[in-house]
């Protein structure tokens, strides 16, 4: 057994159909011009008002994957959490995120593999009771056995 598990990790051991973790967050100007920083995606759309405003938006955006971003914080944080590797995520989105959102990150376990450790999730973002991001991601989870 491992016995150094982080705090609110959840082992396949313990993973149920059904169980949902989330978490909310206001993305603030902050946010995009540091996701515009690290990813090197400086479209206008993101960071220019002037030029936004004409587009179909009609106002600057959140990158998508600054939205996605926060599926992968739910999922390395608390579902399952700690020592989880991604192994691959679908994603569609629905609807723009704008500076000043509060955007609600969900997921939820929809299938399991004990024996690869394997956890399906299915993944949605929401802002104003309206999902602008839904998907599925596929996890190994971690485990209290060694392999």
């Amino acid at each position: 057994m491992l016995d150094n598990m982080p705090r609110g990790t959840i082992c396949i051991e313990d993973i149920e159909m059904g169980m949902t973790r989330h978490l909310r967050k206001t993305v603030t100007d902050r946010d995009i011009e540091l996701f515009a920083e690290v990813s090197t995606d400086h479209n206008p759309v993101h960071l220019d008002d002037a030029y936004a405003q004409d587009t179909i938006f009609e106002g600057r955006i959140a990158h998508g994957m600054l939205t996605a971003g926060l599926i992968s914080a739910v999922i390395g944080e608390q579902l399952p959490g700690h020592g989880t590797v991604y192994m691959g995520q679908s994603l569609k989105f629905l609807g723009p995120v704008r500076p000043g959102d509060s955007v609600l990150a969900e997921v939820e376990v929809i299938g399991i593999d004990h024996s690869k450790r394997r956890v399906q999730l299915e993944t949605r973002c929401i802002v104003d009771g309206k999902k602008v991001l839904i998907g599925e991601a596929t996890v190994l989870a971690p485990s209290r056995k060694f392999d």
